[in-house]
């Protein structure tokens, strides 16, 4: 339980303040937030520091391959309605950038930490987390992050034996079994749009039997747990069978999903179901997702989408056609380079829509639109893209440093 004791030794205190002049450093060389930095600074001066900036916390990590930080932002929403919070907001969910975040957070109570799919076990180590929520896994950055399977076993070695609650998703295979070595466990019914990364069992191999909502390995008997919270609609059922309105700002199911584990998160910290929804209203955008920007006289609404299950999701809350849709792909080393992806992704969603390409890899797109049938046209940049399209609506999906781009242009 957090307490009021300072937990920082003299060395630990020269990292942090370190860390934060190297940080306002790289802010004022307009390098970004520098929290990264500021964080491997300190994390030199201080290997313990993570650790010991997180003793004094009731700390709930949120882990992902998509919805990671918009559900850190309504976690932290909800528990603010219990005490301060300390959250790394901007997605900075590596160690180095948990740590600057945790740093900024003296007189915090609760830390609501994103964490990178391949870090998790060894920030939970470190930071000794009363509670880890666990959305979904899927594929991506598969340079980088290796494949589902192996981060789904990773998960589960590290959290075996875990003291933390585990509120995890009932409905993604590959997190149930991740989530099946730890003691205590609140399964959330959050739903699974995209499957093709759990149709063989994570436990035996197998061939996964999906009748309805339900699923289940036929060979070793693997199956999905009953859920004691669930999304329903535009509702959250809580274990007492109450249903509870969700009221967001954010667009679409994906979101809906989220707010429903956080509110079984909320619920482990005492913050009761219609506390913690009412509060997570006030969450109009997160880190630029979702945001309306007006640019060259059109409103832009800018959408992040980085692997296959990302895209699928947000296809299904754009305004429907004839509104014009911008894509844009990059292949740095942050997005992974491996472009391979696109072709997972189903295109003849966007049917009707007038379609325009950009980004480092928009030749890439344009060959897989080209398969898919699509109507489009290639453009240099941002600006010739939103030039080709009607006054009005625009929907804007790219991919990560591609959003990160765009948001620099439109000034957002």
């Amino acid at each position: 339980m957090a307490g009021n004791s300072d937990p920082l030794t003299p060395r630990a205190k020269l990292a942090v303040t370190a860390g934060k002049a190297v940080a306002a450093a790289s802010r004022a060389a307009g390098r970004g937030s520098g929290s990264v930095i500021g964080g491997r600074v300190a994390l030199k001066l201080d290997p313990d520091l993570l650790r010991r900036l997180a003793q004094n916390l009731d700390v709930t990590l949120v882990s992902a391959t998509n919805g990671k930080t918009t559900t850190t932002r309504l976690i932290a929403e909800a528990l603010r309605a219990a005490g301060p919070v300390v959250s790394n907001a901007l997605g900075a969910n590596m160690p180095a950038g948990i740590t600057s975040a945790l740093a900024g957070g003296s007189d915090a109570r609760y830390g609501v930490i994103e964490v990178d799919e391949k870090y998790l076990a060894g920030v939970a180590r470190d930071t000794e987390p009363k509670c880890i929520a666990l959305l979904n896994l899927s594929r991506d950055q598969l340079d980088r992050a290796a494949e589902t399977r192996m981060l789904a076993e990773n998960w589960r070695e590290g959290l075996a034996g875990s003291k933390a609650v585990i509120v995890a998703n009932c409905d993604d295979p590959l997190v149930v079994w991740a989530a099946s070595s730890s003691p205590n466990v609140i399964w959330v019914a959050a739903g699974q749009m995209w499957k093709d990364d759990a149709w063989s069992c994570p436990s035996c191999g197998g061939v996964m039997q999906r009748p309805g909502d339900d699923w289940f390995c036929g060979e070793c008997g693997f199956r999905r747990p009953t859920p004691s919270w669930a999304l329903s609609g535009d509702h959250v059922l809580d274990p007492h069978g109450s249903a509870w309105p969700i009221h967001l700002q954010l667009p679409g199911r994906a979101n809906k999903a989220n707010a429903a584990s956080s509110a079984a998160v909320a619920a482990v910290f005492g913050v009761p179901p219609q506390v913690a929804l009412e509060r997570m209203y006030q969450v109009q955008a997160v880190a630029g997702r979702y945001d309306v920007v007006q640019f060259e006289g059109r409103d832009l609404r800018l959408l992040l989408a980085k692997n296959p299950a990302g895209w699928l999701e947000t296809f299904s809350l754009i305004d429907p056609p004839p509104t014009p849709v911008i894509l844009s792909v990059n292949a740095r080393s942050a997005d992974g380079t491996d472009t391979s992806w696109l072709w997972d992704v189903d295109y003849t969603r966007l049917s009707g829509h007038p379609i325009c390409v950009i980004g480092d890899r928009r030749l890439d797109l344009a060959v897989r639109l080209e398969v898919a049938n699509q109507q489009f046209q290639v453009c240099e940049n941002l600006d010739q893209a939103v030039q080709l399209c009607p006054p009005g609506r625009i929907e804007v999906i790219a991919n990560y440093t591609a959003f990160q781009d765009l948001r620099r242009r439109v000034g957002n």
